[in-house]
């Protein structure tokens, strides 16, 4: 099977694509390499625009994933243009043009953010998602652009993850347990804005396990797909990684309630991930920072611009 990852070279990608080429699979990565490339050195890398593939730029590919376009609501919200143009226009573009060259599956890289706030209920993928931010607007339109052009030969799936944190080659510190773990490492607090907002949680290896789930399900399975580990309070998780750099790095440190007001607020269930993709995710909050523990000395330099990618985004777009 021949899979192009969009955006492959990126903090999920760098840890999914050589997971597929472990278990056999032709992989070309559609990247621009704005975080630089921390993949392996045998991976084919096509630095071109989303944009300025035609359809036999797309020929003999089996599936197409897409993991590029904006990542946070910092970077929608400094470019809001941006963030329309690359999370629902690109993808759509994307999704249309593999279907016109004989694509057999599209997966789509979507966020729980679709969700929003919610004071207590449990969504699943019939849940209505409604966010009134640029970050999980575009999601849910790019998600809504690539499943409108699902049929018997043509599969789409979305999956719609929680957050994402853990250690990848291709690192970030602006994700919640990340974070949390460097000022932990750095200045001994973790800093809670709000210990009472949920989060859906999951690490990225388990995000990239998800990817490969819906990659190798059989090929009339289309639709969304919540995944994560769990919903946690940030409270909570805080907690986690106070106790998992206790442990693993001998270094005590306090939380810092701050109780700020946040716009993002839901749970998930992920059952029909679960029941049809199959996907069982491994990693505990523990072992995310267990894996950042680990992997400390790969990314010392805290402070350093390429491990927040807001701080890449402004740099380039001056």
């Amino acid at each position: 099977m021949k899979i192009l990852i969009a955006g492959g070279a990126g903090y999920i990608g760098s840890v999914l694509v050589p997971e597929l080429i472990g278990r056999g699979y032709d992989v070309d990565v559609l990247d621009l390499l704005w975080f630089g490339n921390n993949l392996p050195p045998n991976v084919n890398i096509i630095q071109r625009e989303i944009l300025t593939l035609r359809e036999k730029d797309l020929a003999g590919y089996d599936q197409v994933v897409f993991l590029a376009g904006l990542s946070n609501d910092p970077m929608a919200e400094y470019s809001p243009s941006s963030n329309f143009v690359d999370n629902a226009a690109v993808p759509a573009y994307l999704s249309y043009i593999s279907k016109r060259a004989g694509v057999r599956r599209f997966v789509y890289a979507c966020s729980c953010s679709v969700y929003g706030y919610s004071v207590d209920a449990l969504c699943d993928e019939t849940a209505l998602a409604v966010s009134h931010y640029p970050y999980g607007i575009s999601k849910l339109q790019g998600e809504f652009a690539c499943l409108s052009l699902q049929d018997d030969k043509f599969s789409t799936i979305s999956l719609r993850k929680g957050t994402v944190s853990g250690y990848s080659p291709r690192m970030r510190l602006d994700l919640i347990i990340n974070t949390m773990f460097k000022t932990a490492v750095t200045e001994k607090v973790i800093n809670v804005n709000n210990p009472a907002i949920w989060r859906p949680i999951i690490d990225v290896r388990d995000a990239a396990s998800a990817h490969i789930r819906a990659i190798e399900v059989d090929p009339g399975v289309s639709g969304i797909f919540n995944i994560a580990y769990g919903n946690y309070t940030v409270g909570e998780v805080a907690d986690y990684v106070r106790e998992g750099v206790k442990q693993y790095l001998n270094i005590d440190a306090r939380i810092n309630i701050k109780h700020i007001s946040d716009f993002r607020n839901y749970k998930v269930t992920c059952d029909k991930a679960r029941n049809v993709l199959s996907f069982n995710p491994r990693y505990h909050i523990t072992d995310t920072v267990k894996s950042l523990a680990e992997n400390w000395e790969k990314f010392k330099d805290m402070d350093n611009p390429k491990y927040y990618n807001i701080q890449v985004f402004k740099m380039l777009n001056r």
